[in-house]
C-alpha cells in the first residue's frame, strides 16, 4: 500500500511539515547481515541461560563468563556488515525534510556503518564499555578481561555497555518525546515479546500516528499496527521508504 502524506495524523506537524517519522529496528534486520540472534528457541542465549549472562546479578556473581560471552558477540561483528535495510534507512533520513529519529533494541553498530545519524541504542552497544563506578562510558572494539583497566580510575571496572534483564532501557525520555508527537512509526524486525519497546506502537496510536509494522512474520502485537507489510527488510525496506519520500514530494 501506498500511504501518503494526508495519511498521516498531525500530532506534531503543520498542515505543510513533513510527517515526523520515529522507526524502531529489533533483531530481524540485524539477522539479514548474519548477527545471530542472542535468544534461541529454547530460552537459551548462545547455550547460557539469561540468568547466567544478561543480569546485574550474573556480573556480580561470575563477571568472566559474562565478559567472555560479550566479547565473543563483540568479535562477531567483524565478520557482519550493513545490509539493504540498514542503507535504505539511512538514505531514506538523509532525503527525508522531516524530522526522523531511528530507535534500535540492536546493540551492533551496523546503522552506524550504513551512515544513520539520528539513532538510539535503547539496548546498549557492543562497542562500548561502560565503568561501573562512576558509569562513564568509552569506545572499545576489543575483548574486555579481567584485568582490563579503565581509563576514569585505572582499575578493572569495566562491564559491557548493554542494558541488561532488570535494568532500565536507556534514553526513554527522548524516545517517549518523539513517540508522543510524531505521525508516522515504522517498526522493523521485531518480534513484539520485549516491553516496553513492544508499547511503542500504542503510544503512537494515541498520538494519531500512523502505524506499520514490517517483520519478516507477525510479531506479537501485528494487530496494534494499522498496516502490515511482510518480508525481509533488505527486499521490502528499500521501495517502501522511496515510495514514501516520492509521495511527499509530489504532494
Amino acid at each position: 500500500m501506498s500511504i501518503k502524506p494526508s495519511d498521516f495524523g498531525q500530532a506534531g506537524s503543520t498542515s505543510r511539515s513533513a510527517p515526523r517519522i520515529v522507526v524502531l529496528t529489533g533483531a530481524g534486520i540485524s539477522a539479514e547481515s548474519g548477527v545471530r540472534t542472542f535468544r534461541d528457541n529454547d530460552g537459551l542465549w548462545e547455550n547460557h541461560r539469561l540468568e547466567d549472562v544478561a543480569t546485574p546479578e550474573a556480573f556480580l556473581r561470575d563477571p568472566a563468563l559474562v565478559q567472555r560471552f560479550y566479547n565473543a558477540r563483540r568479535a562477531q561483528l567483524n565478520d557482519v556488515g550493513c545490509n539493504k535495510g540498514h542503507q535504505a534507512l539511512a538514505e531514506f533520513e538523509a532525503a527525508w525534510p522531516g524530522e526522523f529519529l531511528l530507535v534500535t533494541q540492536n546493540v551492533d553498530d551496523l546503522h552506524e556503518r550504513a551512515n544513520s545519524q539520528n539513532l538510539l541504542h535503547m539496548h546498549g552497544e557492543l562497542r562500548k564499555v561502560r565503568c561501573s563506578r562512576t558509569h562513564t562510558i568509552y569506545p572499545h572494539s576489543g575483548d574486555i578481561l579481567e584485568d582490563s583497566l579503565c581509563e576514569c580510575c585505572n582499575e578493572p571496572n569495566l562491564r559491557p555497555h548493554i542494558v541488561w534483564f532488570g535494568e532500565m532501557p536507556l534514553f526513554m525520555d527522548e524516545i517517549y518525546r518523539a513517540l508522543d508527537t510524531c505521525d508516522l512509526f515504522i517498526s522493523i524486525g521485531t518480534s513484539g515479546h520485549v516491553y516496553p519497546a513492544a508499547g511503542f506502537v500504542e503510544v503512537a496510536n494515541n498520538a494519531g500516528a500512523h502505524t506499520i509494522e514490517i517483520n519478516l512474520e507477525p510479531s506479537q502485537v501485528r494487530d496494534n499496527f494499522a498496516e502490515q507489510l511482510y518480508g525481509p527488510a533488505g527486499e521490502v525496506l528499500p521501495g517502501y521508504l522511496q515510495q514514501l519520500l516520492s509521495d511527499w514530494q509530489q504532494n
